[in-house]
């Protein structure tokens, strides 16, 4: 489709970013706009709803005016695609006034809330249902919480006046002054309330959890004529929005996660794989969560999610804490300083160890010191760290699934690394693609907008549209998988 241009959106946690790009995948205009978020209490996390809704209007006015400063006609922009934060959300009335602040997804408020459903034994009809687990880092355990400690929303939830939504149905809802009041399936299945197997929103869940009479959003496919928007007339012409999913499912799909065996990894402070398990739910037994990985109007992909905690994070430790490194792009030089970790690893359990192990209470550790070894060993045992945990991740995957990776697409900070990068290649039996794209999940929210306006015409199309490069494997190979073994027998003695 010629002269055809997508706007995305990503709203994220710290700000939004908006850009335009033609049927080619090429950008031509880019804003960002930041978002501020309070901290307060005993980990309370809050953003101001009309901040969330102003700041998106800001990040879209400035991305329109560079747009339109290159000589492009606004009446060009055919299709809007949005990305937004997961698992944040808020609750409003009918007229879009908001009752409440937006619950970010760090907000710990709920832990007790999680406490009390663990003792009830909800946790295992919870994770039946919705592939989830008790945890205040999903939206249901909040809701629970804001109805149990403020009586103007419980109110407000019995008599059927309360709208709950994540960031995505917020927006929608701004944008079309009402008139639409739906999400996709993926933000749904990370709320607690959906059921997985139905792709419906859970009666019984939503019983058990005291919310009865809660308004919730029509659930449709992240590739669905969602509505149009004039953007507070920012836009002359009513822009079909028709594309909503969630972040890291974006990045999925941006990453091209769109067969089974293909996986995505954001490596960045902790990170967070999404490994597509095709068109079957896939359990797991080994701490994974089952999500929707991403949807068309024809096609549901599943995903097992795993999170790693800590990620590139060490390195800041190794930095401002042990001074072995000044400044983080000295890494990776010192790491190929030596030929091997010369027996030295770093478990990095600082906040405790995430998937597959999740052991909250396992402390950090450097194992195999001796006096031959040195700085450059430490760093470089931090980086493999990183690597053996995403190895981790995907042998769990691949025995709860049977599914063996095919390619892992990593983004992120850390994966600008070539020794990461380089390493992960010659650790896993799999390809392992680095993507030069920082704005994976606005790509991704905007590629399924295109989709659905016919601006692309088939899935295989898209996938010729992605910037990625091969990391080839060297002769390292088995002597990485050496290293890893090493890795494996600490991990199994600790586990003991």
């Amino acid at each position: 489709m010629a002269n055809a241009y997508i706007l995305a959106i990503d709203q994220g946690t710290s700000g939004t970013k908006s850009l335009i790009f033609d049927s080619e995948g090429t950008i031509c205009a880019e804003a960002t706009i930041s978002l501020k978020t309070r901290y307060f209490g005993d980990g309370f996390v809050e953003q101001d709803p009309e901040d969330i809704y102003q700041n998106v209007l800001q990040s879209v006015q400035t991305c329109l005016k560079q747009y339109q400063a290159t000589g492009a006609s606004l009446s060009d922009l055919v299709s809007c695609g949005i990305s937004n934060q997961r698992e944040t959300f808020l609750l409003w009335d009918e007229a879009g006034s908001p009752l409440c602040n937006a619950i970010v997804w760090q907000c710990k408020r709920s832990t007790n809330v999680c406490v009390d459903m663990e003792s009830r034994g909800l946790a295992e009809v919870v994770h039946d249902k919705t592939g989830l687990f008790i945890d205040p880092y999903f939206s249901g355990t909040k809701l629970v919480w804001l109805y149990q400690n403020n009586p103007e929303i419980r109110q407000a939830i019995k008599t059927g006046q309360a709208y709950f939504g994540t960031v995505d149905t917020w927006l929608l809802y701004r944008l079309t002054q009402g008139e639409s009041y739906l999400t996709d399936y993926t933000n749904a299945s990370r709320t607690l309330l959906f059921n997985l197997d139905t792709l419906s929103w859970d009666t019984e869940l939503i019983a058990l959890f005291d919310l009865t009479g809660i308004r919730l959003p029509e659930v449709k496919p992240s590739s669905y004529a969602f509505g149009a928007s004039h953007f507070e007339g920012l836009l002359r012409q009513a822009l079909p929005i028709n594309a909503l999913i969630g972040d890291s499912h974006a990045a999925a799909f941006g990453e091209a996660c769109i067969y089974p065996g293909t996986a995505k990894a954001t490596l960045g402070t902790g990170c967070s794989i999404l490994f597509n398990v095709g068109a079957q739910r896939k359990n797991s037994k080994s701490g994974m969560v089952s999500t929707i990985c991403w949807s068309t109007e024809d096609r549901i992909d599943y995903a097992l999610e795993g999170i790693i905690v800590s990620c590139a994070s060490p390195l800041a430790w190794l930095k401002t804490e042990l001074g072995l490194l000044s400044d983080f792009a000295e890494a990776e030089a010192m790491a190929t300083a030596v030929s091997d970790n010369n027996g030295v690893y770093l478990i990095p359990a600082f906040s405790g160890l995430g998937a597959p192990y999740w052991d909250m209470n396992r402390k950090a550790s450097l194992e195999g010191l001796t006096f031959a070894s040195n700085k450059n060993h430490i760093v470089r045992a931090a980086l493999e760290s990183i690597a053996y945990q995403i190895q981790d991740v995907l042998l769990a995957m691949n025995s709860d699934t049977g599914i063996h990776i095919q390619e892992l697409m990593v983004n992120g900070g850390a994966s600008g690394n070539a020794f990461v990068t380089q390493f992960l290649s010659d650790l896993l039996h799999a390809k392992v693609m680095r993507n030069e794209n920082k704005n994976v999940s606005a790509f991704g929210a905007g590629f399924l907008a295109g989709f659905k306006s016919g601006i692309f015409t088939d899935i295989s199309h898209i996938q010729s549209l992605y910037d990625r490069y091969l990391v080839a494997k060297t002769a390292q190979v088995s002597k990485v998988a050496e290293a890893y073994r090493g890795w494996q027998r600490l991990m199994s003695a600790y586990s003991v």
